[in-house]
């Protein structure tokens, strides 16, 4: 049975779910005639997965926080979660065939490779990625260790293997912070808002401004009501 997630319930229904199982995002809204097309096909297919994998349904006009999130362009958006990362994704009602083969590569049983993204330290997460070269999971995460060891340039080569999500988003943006001294103080003592601030006047005119302003939004919590606050600063200098 397919969940109806909020912003408020996101947190609880979708990423501490995708721990246990594979979690189907819908984003779709009650005027977008082609979510109503891919809706019952995408609930159909996921029941047939007896509980091997969870459909989440997110009404992008009432829960502005998610569909920001995920910065959704267009509707229908549907996006895999597996432990708490978006391991698949399309847009648009895409036919039954092709919805069932998305949804049972969910549902097929973990690969050695997913195993070794569960341990997660540093050599299994290389190992998994000899097996799967783009494999978004040991990809992201090892990204992550990459950058938390002081090596930005190999976690950006990483990320770049694989589609951009939310989640390389935000870890391209931490290394790219982590090479700037005052951008890395920000982010350690908490200050973002200060520096957001010292930049805006530069954001149009300074193009390395501009992208440490969009990567201090990205390391900001997405939940954050001030992230879509400084969204709009942004967009109001820049147009």
């Amino acid at each position: 049975m397919a969940i109806d997630v909020t912003d408020q319930t996101f947190e609880t229904e979708v990423l501490a779910r995708s721990e246990q199982l594979p979690v189907v995002i819908d984003l779709w809204a009650p005027w977008c005639g082609p979510c109503r097309t891919l809706g019952p096909i995408i609930e159909k297919v996921v029941a047939d997965t007896e509980g091997k994998v969870a459909l989440a349904k997110v009404n992008v006009d009432e829960n502005p926080r998610v569909s920001a999130a995920f910065q959704v362009q267009s509707i229908p958006s549907v996006f895999a979660v597996s432990g708490r990362s978006v391991v698949d994704s399309f847009t648009g009602a895409l036919p039954e065939a092709e919805v069932r083969a998305f949804v049972e590569r969910l549902a097929a049983a973990p690969s050695e490779a997913d195993l070794l993204v569960e341990a997660g330290d540093e050599v299994s997460l290389r190992r998994a990625l000899e097996l799967e070269p783009d494999h978004a999971g040991a990809v992201v995460a090892l990204a992550e260790l990459r950058v938390s060891a002081g090596d930005p340039d190999e976690a950006l080569a990483l990320l770049a293997r694989i589609p951009e999500t939310a989640d390389t988003r935000r870890v391209a943006a931490l290394a790219r912070l982590s090479s700037s001294e005052t951008a890395s103080a920000a982010l350690r003592s908490g200050s973002l808002e200060d520096r957001l601030g010292a930049l805006l006047d530069s954001v149009k005119s300074d193009p390395a401004a501009r992208q440490e302003y969009v990567d201090l939004l990205e390391a900001m919590d997405p939940d954050d009501p001030r992230r879509e606050q400084h969204r709009r600063a942004l967009a109001s200098r820049l147009f």
